[in-house]
This record gives C-alpha cells, sequence and structure tokens, in this order.
C-alpha cells in the first residue's frame, strides 16, 4: 500500500518536468517552426509581383504553427491554382490553408478607415488594384499620427475612383480629430465622416477641412458629434460697435440661428462670432429658446452684457430706457425658458444720446419706433397722423425716455403730414436733426417737399429732405401702338367652345399681349364683337338667356393664375355692356318688395327654400311670368364678349380703352381698332 502510494507520487513529481519541456518547445521550438515555414514560402510570394503592374507581391503568407495560411486577391484562377500548387509542393508545411480571392470590379467602390483605439487604425473594404497594399498603407499612415498601427483587411479590386489615394488620406487625416469609433468612409467620389470629436479645435479643425474635399470629390453624410464641455456658458455682448457673442452652441444649426438672430437685433451693425460648438447644455434646456430669451434681454439694452452659465441667466449694463428696467425684472420672473434659472438684473438708466425716433410710412401701415419724451407729446403725434390716414392703420412701438432735445414733439407734428401724404417713406429724428426721405406719386409735391419740411421745423432744428416722384407710366407713339396692336391681332383666332362662354387657354396669351400694350398706349381703342354658334338662333326679345350659361362675372374669374388678372394688380372698374332696353315695363307691385332684376355681369341666387318643400303650380307659373318680365334679354354673344371685356378689365386696360362692338358672324372672336 505504501508503496503503491509512492509510484503515484513519482508521477506527480514528474509533472513539472514535463510542463518545463513543453514550454520550451512552445517558446523556442514553434518560432523557430514558423519561421522556417514562411521562409519556405517566401520564394513563392516574390514570384507573384511579376503578376502585377505595381511589382508588389500580391500573395501573403502566415505561418498558424505548422500550418501556412496564404492571403491575397489573385489576378485570375489561373494564377491562383499554380501559386497553390507550389505552396502544396513545399517540404515543411503540414498543410497549406487557402484565403486567396480573385481581383473584382466593386459597385459601388467602398472603403472604410475605422479608429479602434488609441494608436491603432483598422482598414477595410476595396483597395485599388493598381495600388499595392504597402504603398497605399504608407499614404494613409502618413496621413496619421505618428506611431499609429494599421490593421488592413482591405482587398484588392478594380473601379476605383481616380486619385484615390489622396481622398484616402484625406479622410485618414480626419480621423485625427475622432475619438474611438471614429468612421472615415468612401463610396465612389462620395466621402462621409462620423464620431465624436476629440475636443473643441478638433471640432472646429473638422468644420474647416471639410469645406475643401479633394478636387474630383464631395462631402456626403457627416455625423460628428461635439465634444462635451465640463462648463457650458453663452454670451451676448452689445455695444456701439454692434454684437459679440461668445460661448458655445450645441449643434451648427443652434449656432447659426444665434447669429440670425444677432443680425435681426442690430441691423447693418456689425456681429462678431466667437461661438464654439460644444455640448453640455443641460438637457432639459431647449437652447434655441435660451437663444431667444437671451436675447429678449438684450434688446432692452443700450450697452451691455446677457450671459448664461451654470444654467443661470443675468444681465448688466445700460438699459435702453427707464421702463426697460421693470421689464428686465419681469422678463426675469415670467419668461424664462423652462431649466433655466433667474440670475441678477443689474440696469442702469441714462439720458438717451443720441436720442431717435422714426416713423415709417409704407402701403400698409405707419408705423413708429424709438423713444418720446411722455405720453403727450405721443399722443400730439398720433393726432398730427390720423387725420391724414384714410385705412392704413398707425402701429406704435415708442417707448418713453429722458434725454429728448427741445421741441421734439413741434418736429415730429410739422413732419407727420409731410410723410403720410407719401406713398412710401420715412421721417428720421436723430438728437435735434430730422431727415426726411421717400417717394411721392406726384411730381409737384416732391419738389415742394424740402421747402415746406424747412418752413414747418422749430428753431435750433435742421432737416433734411430727399423725395422722389414715380415716374408716370411710358407712353408709345399712336401709330406705332395700332401698327402693334394689328400685329398682334392678325393671327388671333379665338373661339368659344359650342355652347360655352368661358375663355379658353388659347385666349390668355393674345389678351395679356394686347392688354400689357394697352397699358402703354392710352389713345389705343378696341371694340369687341364675340359671335354666336353656328346655326342657334338668337334668343328673342322677353327671353331670358340659356340656362347653362354662367353670369359674365364668374367667366371673368376662369382667368389663369399667371394672368394679369391673377398678379396683384390694383383692381379696375368693371365696363357695363347694357342691353336693349325692354319695350314693356315691369308691372309695378306693392307688396312684398321685390327683389332687384338680374344685371348682366352678376348673379342673382335664389332665395332659399325649407328643405323639402314645393313651389305650387301656380307660382312657379306667375314667377317664370315675372322672370320674363323683369329680366333683361341676354343672349350668347353678349355673354362671350363680356368674358372678354372682363379678363382685359382685371388685366390692367382703362375702361375708355375697350367697348363692345356689334354681334360678329359665326366664328372667332372679332377685334376692331377704332380711330
Amino acid at each position: 500500500m505504501f508503496a503503491q502510494g509512492l509510484r503515484r507520487a513519482g508521477w506527480l513529481a514528474g509533472l513539472p518536468a514535463l510542463a518545463l519541456i513543453w514550454a520550451s518547445a512552445t517558446l523556442y521550438a514553434a518560432p523557430q517552426i514558423a519561421d522556417r515555414i514562411e521562409a519556405a514560402g517566401a520564394s513563392v510570394a516574390a514570384g507573384t509581383a511579376t503578376a502585377t503592374a505595381i511589382g508588389e507581391p500580391w500573395l501573403r503568407l502566415e505561418a498558424r504553427g505548422r500550418d501556412l495560411a496564404a492571403a491575397g486577391e489573385a489576378p485570375d484562377v489561373g494564377e491562383r491554382e499554380t501559386v497553390l500548387a507550389k505552396l502544396a509542393a513545399l517540404e515543411g508545411p503540414r498543410r497549406i490553408v487557402s484565403e486567396v480571392g480573385l481581383v473584382e470590379t466593386a459597385s459601388p467602390f467602398l472603403w472604410a478607415a475605422i479608429r479602434t483605439g488609441a494608436a491603432r487604425v483598422a482598414l477595410e473594404g476595396s483597395r485599388p488594384v493598381e495600388i499595392g497594399r504597402r504603398a497605399l498603407e504608407a499614404r494613409v499612415t502618413g496621413a496619421l499620427a505618428p506611431g499609429t498601427h494599421l490593421d488592413d483587411t482591405a482587398r484588392a479590386a478594380r473601379g476605383a475612383p481616380p486619385d484615390f489615394a489622396s481622398a484616402a488620406a484625406f479622410l485618414a487625416a480626419r480621423l485625427s480629430g475622432l475619438a474611438k469609433g471614429g468612421r472615415a468612409a468612401l463610396s465612389d467620389t462620395v466621402l462621409s465622416l462620423s464620431g465624436e470629436a476629440l475636443d473643441v479645435p478638433a471640432y472646429e479643425a473638422l468644420r474647416a477641412a471639410l469645406s475643401d474635399p479633394p478636387t474630383g470629390f464631395s462631402i456626403g453624410r457627416i455625423e460628428i458629434l461635439p465634444p462635451a464641455v465640463a462648463q457650458y456658458r453663452f454670451t451676448v455682448e452689445k455695444s456701439a460697435r454692434g454684437v459679440l457673442l461668445d460661448g458655445f452652441a450645441p449643434s451648427a444649426a443652434d449656432r447659426e440661428a444665434a447669429l440670425r438672430a444677432a443680425a435681426e437685433a442690430v441691423p447693418g451693425s456689425t456681429v462678431q462670432d466667437r461661438l464654439l460648438t460644444a455640448r453640455g447644455l443641460d438637457p432639459a434646456i431647449d437652447p434655441k429658446t435660451l437663444i431667444a430669451f437671451a436675447f429678449k434681454l438684450a434688446e432692452l439694452i443700450q450697452a451691455g452684457t446677457v450671459s448664461f452659465s451654470d444654467d443661470a441667466v443675468s444681465v448688466t449694463g445700460d438699459a435702453i430706457d427707464a421702463q426697460a428696467i421693470p421689464d428686465a425684472a419681469a422678463l426675469m420672473r415670467e419668461g424664462r425658458p423652462a431649466g433655466v434659472k433667474p440670475g441678477s438684473v443689474a440696469l442702469t438708466a441714462r439720458p438717451l444720446s443720441p436720442y431717435r425716433v422714426a416713423i415709417r410710412r409704407t402701403p400698409e401701415a405707419v408705423t413708429l419706433t424709438g423713444h418720446l419724451p411722455d405720453d403727450a407729446t405721443r399722443e400730439r403725434v398720433l393726432a398730427a397722423l390720423r387725420p391724414r390716414l384714410f385705412r392704413e392703420p398707425v402701429v406704435d412701438r415708442t417707448r418713453l425716455a429722458d434725454g429728448a432735445p427741445p421741441d421734439l414733439g413741434t418736429a415730429l407734428a410739422a413732419a407727420a403730414p409731410l410723410v403720410a401724404n407719401l406713398a412710401v417713406g420715412e421721417v428720421a429724428v436723430s438728437d435735434r436733426a430730422l431727415t426726411l426721405t421717400g417717394e411721392s406719386l406726384y411730381r409737384e409735391a416732391a419738389a415742394r417737399t424740402p421747402e415746406r419740411l424747412a418752413e414747418a421745423l422749430p428753431p435750433g432744428w435742421t432737416g433734411q429732405a430727399t423725395i422722389a416722384a414715380r415716374q408716370p407710366a411710358e407712353t408709345r407713339d399712336p401709330a406705332a401702338c395700332r401698327a402693334e396692336a394689328a400685329a398682334t391681332l392678325a393671327g388671333a383666332a379665338l373661339r368659344f367652345p359650342a355652347g360655352g362662354a368661358t375663355l379658353t387657354p388659347a385666349f390668355y396669351p393674345v389678351l395679356d399681349a394686347l392688354a400689357a400694350l394697352a397699358k402703354a398706349c392710352p389713345s389705343l381703342r378696341i371694340a369687341i364683337s364675340a359671335p354666336a354658334d353656328p346655326g342657334k338662333p338668337k334668343p328673342a326679345p322677353g327671353e331670358g338667356a340659356p340656362a347653362a350659361e354662367a353670369a359674365p362675372t364668374q367667366m371673368a374669374s376662369t382667368a389663369r393664375p399667371d394672368s394679369p388678372a391673377a398678379t396683384g394688380s390694383a383692381p379696375k372698374p368693371a365696363a357695363k355692356v347694357h342691353p336693349e332696353p325692354e319695350t314693356k315695363p315691369a308691372p309695378k307691385k306693392a307688396e312684398p318688395p321685390k327683389a332687384e332684376p338680374a344685371k348682366p355681369g352678376a348673379s342673382n341666387p335664389a332665395p332659399a327654400k325649407p328643405a323639402g318643400s314645393k313651389t305650387p303650380p301656380t307660382q312657379k307659373a306667375d314667377k317664370k311670368s315675372k322672370d320674363a318680365v323683369d329680366e333683361p334679354p341676354l343672349d350668347l354673344p353678349r355673354l362671350r364678349g363680356q368674358a372678354v371685356i372682363e379678363y382685359l378689365l382685371q388685366a390692367g386696360v382703362r375702361p375708355d380703352q375697350i367697348s363692345a362692338g356689334p354681334d360678329a358672324p359665326a366664328g372667332p372672336v372679332a377685334f376692331a381698332l377704332l380711330p
């Protein structure tokens, strides 16, 4: 029993020696075996260089224990079989593991470089067969930070875009600014980039570089996440020089929104942009709402700063007026975006210098902006404006502030009638200097305005008026107008559809050209004669128009959208084509009062009846008899002529330039040039 235990212990004592022998074979013998196997195949790999145009072997060998793995892309099947046969004939390897592929055409041609570590980049996809693996790796490595290791699994393929190596180096250089997981890819000639920027300078460098891609390539999808900052801040600084933006914006879109808001806040002034794109804003705060709130506060200061830091907004500086101080406090108290904490409101009110106020006249409204000293001055200016305005509203956006020049109310009350009489214009006051600019409808009024302004201003004030007169419409030689009108109408054969009085698309080019000519030729006179349908008798006196016919105003509304009738030009009064007077007067009835008879160019809708009600036969007969007596007779030629006339009137032709002529024979509409 004891002897048996010794024998078992002897086996255990031999285990360390066995482990030592195995470790020696693994650490010393295995590498030597692998080197011998790879050396045996080196001559075969070197021989594949003659099959490529670049002189670089396409075959790559790697020893795996006593096995030899072969990889690469053979130019064709025959070359692959030849190389594998040579490897199989070697004596050292136990077996040949073939991973050899064939060079194919890749469409689309895809290649990507991926940052897998701080100093490690993986290459995948396809590489041009015309560029050797080592040559391409050298270009890519040169664009990366020194010491970066490449894991290249890209396969040779045909179909690469020209100058692929330059695009690959450009993309690899962009990886230097991305954190782990960043990806730079190429699809034919489109470059894309994704990942998170390492820091703010890297993000700005990436934005700048992507604006100038290699020649022949374009920038596709860019998904670069801005870096995160520990302390997020946003500042709007306002001064006489303009607006300065400083701090961060969560995205490029938010940055653009801040720049637009700054440009709108100080039109014509300088906007200095020091914003950087970075994350770090509390997700509960909407960045665009925060930007809008900051500029609302900035509107209340002449010079100062609105700042956001540590999730709180504060404002300091000189207020635009005394009223702005409580306004800022109220805005801070009630208008803060969600998630934003209230900060300090440290504003001081100083007399304004220069003191500015303006009255702007447009066709839609009259708007007052700037500052006034008190409510009495405001009411005086409004009282001078309102009696001279008929439809335009007065929009008062003025605020009260100290520092107004003497006699400001007198100067504005004197200038208000002058600007109200303009088509468009503006009165601008800066201290005791008043400037009036604009456009008058009348040349004489434009010439008299500077003199009237100088007489109306109080002593000590300076005034300058620059008023232009609208040029009259161009007129042309009457003979040339008639010749051009005749040429326009010579080839026109405008026909209505059978039984209808609706303009067809063929009418529009001719009528538009005729209207344009009539507006430039005030002496041009045109008569319109519309035809009846062939073989259709004219209605006898006392008979109504066919029920299928629409009223002329309804037909004129069929003008196409791009015709002058739909271009927003001022509406013209409609010309009336009166029918022949009836020989029999309409009977008079005392009660009930009857509706007015139907007129050409207007529709008379029948009064509504209760649902399901029926008209007794006797009432129907009476109504028919009444309509026959009261309604003027309408016929198809007159309806058609009215449709053409109303279209031309809507297009801007004056009523005295166009009239209805006698009915034309069956065929196209007839136009006659009157003397």
